[in-house]
């Protein structure tokens, strides 16, 4: 379960461009703000984007998955992603040695994170 999660990034605005582009389609909008912060959700905020600190050299790759209500959601996540210019790592499709019905895509960030949307519903 994912109750809420942030994540630095480098460029806010280029992020936010990304985030709200890639989360519409997951039901996802942006519920807060303030200054170099941004809260997203769909009935309260989980997933926070904000500057970025740096803590020595130490930068690691995160990996973010969002609960996608179709796997047309999942499709259109992907399709957001490819108009913000990300880098598409798996294309939506079903992935069987997670469990049955798994059906996501992964996409890179403008930061470099791994951010998937998945759906977990059967094909009927």
């Amino acid at each position: 379960m994912l109750d809420h999660l942030s994540i630095q990034v480098a460029d806010v605005e280029r992020a936010s461009a990304f985030y709200d582009a890639v989360l519409a389609p997951l039901g996802g909008t942006r519920m807060m703000q303030f200054p170099g912060v941004i809260g997203y959700g769909a009935g309260f905020p989980c997933f926070w984007i904000g500057t970025e600190e740096t803590h020595g050299d130490v930068r690691q790759e995160c990996h973010i998955a969002f609960t996608a209500p179709s796997r047309d959601a999942v499709v259109a996540f992907r399709d957001a992603a490819v108009t913000q210019g990300a880098e598409v790592l798996h294309e939506p499709r079903e992935w069987p040695e997670y469990h049955h019905g798994y059906f996501g895509a992964f996409v890179r960030d403008p930061d470099g994170n791994n951010v998937e949307a998945v759906c977990h519903t059967p094909q009927p």
